[in-house]
């Protein structure tokens, strides 16, 4: 039986998330793209909670004339963002997991940004 493209994603990312867990110590940064958007959290497993949200739908990263969002400029906006707000919770050190996405383009502008904030994953 032949896979879409969405299923296909679903495996990698579950296979992605058996290695990588969120504690209290180091939570899990997560990375979800759509076509439109990126959103990143970062999570707790050990007790299931999203400890901080950032998403382009935002209004202080909501900009621009295009009508997508989901591209290297706004992904280092988004990095910053969640960068700076992570360490004013007192997050230094976190797991990021790139949810089944390749690591480059998006993703690595995102995870690039976030470490230029200081914090270390």
């Amino acid at each position: 039986m032949k896979r879409n493209r969405f299923e296909a994603l679903k495996r990698r990312h579950y296979r992605v998330r058996k290695s990588v867990k969120g504690t209290s110590e180091r939570p899990r940064l997560c990375v979800h793209k759509s076509l439109r958007h990126l959103y990143a959290q970062i999570i707790n497993d050990e007790i299931g909670a999203t400890l901080l949200a950032v998403t382009t739908n935002t209004k202080g990263i909501k900009g621009g004339e295009s009508k997508s969002l989901c591209n290297r400029a706004s992904a280092k906006m988004l990095g910053e963002t969640i960068g700076k707000a992570a360490l004013e919770k007192g997050i230094s050190q976190l797991v990021f997991d790139r949810a089944g996405y390749e690591y480059h383009g998006v993703v690595r502008e995102l995870a690039d940004a976030v470490r230029a904030q200081g914090v270390k994953f």
